[in-house]
């Protein structure tokens, strides 16, 4: 299945025809989290993927939301994280990749670097201080570079770089436990179509440390997942799983 970047852009349009229930006052988020996550799987440049042994790594995520009390325009938010992680195989069969074939028995290291920028226009169905459940479509703009060399030879390395843009329904939900300041957040995008699968999923406790006028301050402690099964984007096949525990704070002006 091959993911171009405006083929999706007039689904995600469409949404503009939804009817929404907005905030009555404008509101800006800003949020920043560091992911503590483990990560395994592999890629090829066919659906026979192969393993690799990936290294754990903290990663950061950076988000801004602009809610508003315009009918039929949907909210926005706008999030960008770095998927970066190094690891080593040693191969069981032959293995094809950038135009190198590397065979049996051969050790490799590989370096990956996918950033991953979520466009995501959703409607507020519920906003007040105990639920509030959001709705809508995440443009998912995945750009990718991944490199392998011989270990023992590192003159003999081959690269393939892939980008597209992944159409996913988003949900948010938040629960409040009034005059206590916690709560619960569940946040989540999804795609499965053809033999492609992409999700992105967290879960966290929630506690509001700041409560005024001007400025509120939540933490987040939770876990999140990641899940990236692309089926020949631009010639490449991933099958890569992130997952672990992460802290964030978000900001509400």
């Amino acid at each position: 299945m091959t993911l171009n970047r405006f083929a999706y852009l007039p689904v995600l349009g469409a949404c503009l025809m939804m009817p929404a229930h907005a905030d009555t006052l404008l509101g800006l988020y800003a949020g920043a989290q560091g992911w503590d996550t483990s990560a395994d799987g592999g890629f090829a440049n066919s659906s026979d993927v192969t393993e690799f042994s990936l290294s754990d790594e903290t990663l950061g995520t950076f988000y801004l939301a602009l809610e508003h009390p315009v009918p039929l325009l949907p909210n926005l938010k706008v999030r960008s994280m770095k998927l970066d992680n190094t690891g080593n195989a040693t191969l069981s069969d032959s293995f094809e990749f950038g135009g190198e074939v590397y065979p049996a028995n051969t050790m490799l290291n590989t370096q990956m670097e996918i950033d991953a920028i979520d466009y995501i226009l959703y409607y507020e169905l519920f906003d007040n201080d105990i639920v509030s459940f959001d709705f809508g479509l995440n443009a998912k703009d995945v750009d990718g570079f991944i490199s392998v060399a011989d270990a023992a030879d590192p003159s003999l390395e081959a690269s393939q770089v892939f980008s597209g843009i992944v159409p996913l329904v988003y949900g948010k939900l938040e629960v409040g436990m009034p005059l206590t300041g916690w709560g619960l957040l569940a946040e989540g995008n999804f795609l499965s179509i053809d033999d492609s699968t992409l999700y992105d999923y967290q879960a966290a406790v929630t506690y509001r440390m700041l409560d005024n006028l001007a400025v509120d301050l939540t933490l987040q402690l939770g876990y999140r997942a990641f899940v990236l099964e692309l089926d020949d984007l631009d010639n490449t096949y991933t099958d890569l799983r992130f997952k672990g525990p992460y802290a964030g704070l978000e900001v509400h002006f």
